[in-house]
């Protein structure tokens, strides 16, 4: 009888689990909130052992396929002009800009078509309660409906409401007083394919971002301590980011035209999901639900497919949920401890408060991205990430392992 396993969360840890989960012979059931799939997002990008993880579930070169295009990165001053630059053309390896930059939903949508022959996908419900004992999980769903699971695998994001439901007070978040809001918004004559970085003054900053789409991905940047504000509802976030951004010059008006028409609005206030354990004996946190890095640790996508392959993996070898599991998380925590050592002040820095830290921060750019020294620049991207050993799962997850 295979072993049936439940994963709460369509997201790319989500889907990457229960790709490799099926494909090792797991009897899989995802459920997602949402009412149908969710395309769209920003930019992620996959680096190191991520790229190993996609090569070995077939999916590598589709990844690449379907990548942004973006072909490095420019800071913008108030006129558009370019005061630095660093193109991917111009370092070995990947600077800021990876060789595999792709939209979270495209990656997502990648794994989510790989899996869906094999798994059983269920939109529009969630985890109301879960019942553990030592032979299983009971879950009971918000629909009303009860089953039984040999184990449950939570993959909800940064809010997780199970993962604060099975660990209650657990997470000890380490916020870094910066607020991001996402949207997609129409392409316009000017917009190349470079992320086009621009700093206001009061820690603002706008971003813009080619996709594959023919649109333009925008994000909207503030450094403060957060007020509250991921609790408020979408219009209030949205006049909040009127208020902000509307004497911050270059694109801002645009932009905050184009964020008023998009139907995939995302605000958040970043902070770090830190948790001194990520399981029990049958339920196991993974992705940002367990770990979440933020933006600002650079490697969250990579993480995820990386904590999917050796979570599915280390269940494959071990009959007991409990070791798999114990297993998985001492595998992942010098990885996620690496991608969460980002220091507090780098948002800080990146995000100046005044003219004149703007103009400083662009001269230190300007001299970062110049032939002579930008190579190095680009390495301090392109981190050389303590990356589990794979080669010891591979070949149980190509086999059967039914009991």
């Amino acid at each position: 009888m295979s072993r049936r396993i439940l994963i709460s969360g369509a997201s790319i840890a989500g889907n990457a689990t229960a790709l490799t989960l099926a494909r090792a012979g797991f009897d899989v059931t995802v459920i997602e909130q949402a009412p149908a799939f969710r395309d769209g997002g920003q930019n992620v990008d996959i680096r190191d052992v991520g790229r190993d993880v996609l090569r070995l579930l077939g999916l590598e070169q589709a990844a690449l396929d379907q990548g942004t295009g973006e072909e490095g990165t420019a800071w913008i001053n108030e006129d558009g002009e370019t005061v630095a630059e660093i193109m991917t053309d111009d370092v070995e390896g990947d600077g800021p800009t990876a060789e595999l930059e792709i939209l979270r939903g495209d990656l997502a949508r990648l794994l989510f078509d790989a899996a869906q022959d094999r798994v059983s996908f269920r939109f529009g419900d969630t985890i109301a309660r879960l019942v553990e004992d030592d032979s299983g999980v009971e879950v009971h769903f918000d629909s009303g409906a009860r089953e039984r699971f040999e184990c449950v695998m939570v993959a909800e994001g940064v809010g997780s409401r199970t993962r604060d439901q099975v660990f209650p007070g657990e997470n000890d978040p380490r916020w870094l007083d910066l607020t991001l809001a996402y949207f997609t918004i129409p392409r316009t004559a000017d917009d190349d394919r470079r992320w086009r970085w621009y700093h206001a003054t009061e820690g603002r900053s706008i971003h813009l971002r080619p996709d594959r789409h023919g649109t333009t991905r925008a994000m909207l940047s503030v450094q403060k301590a957060s007020d509250g504000e991921q609790d408020w509802d979408v219009a209030r976030q949205k006049q909040y980011l009127h208020e902000r951004f509307a004497d911050a010059g270059w694109q801002a008006p645009r932009v905050l035209a184009g964020m008023d028409a998009a139907d995939d609005f995302y605000f958040d206030v970043l902070r770090q999901v830190r948790m001194k354990r990520w399981h029990t004996q049958r339920v196991v946190l993974t992705g940002d639900a367990a770990w979440c890095v933020t933006p600002m640790g650079g490697i969250g996508a990579t993480l995820a497919v990386t904590g999917a392959y050796v979570l599915a993996g280390e269940l494959a070898l071990h009959p007991s949920p409990g070791d798999a599991f114990a297993a998985y998380e001492a595998a992942m925590r010098p990885m996620v401890d690496q991608g969460q050592g980002v220091p507090k002040i780098v948002p800080r820095l990146m995000n100046p408060q005044s003219e004149t830290a703007v103009r400083i921060l662009h001269g230190v750019l300007g001299l970062a991205t110049s032939a002579p020294v930008r190579s190095a620049t680009a390495k301090l991207s392109d981190r050389d990430l303590k990356g589990p050993d794979l080669s010891r799962y591979a070949a149980r997850l190509e086999t059967r392992v039914d009991r």
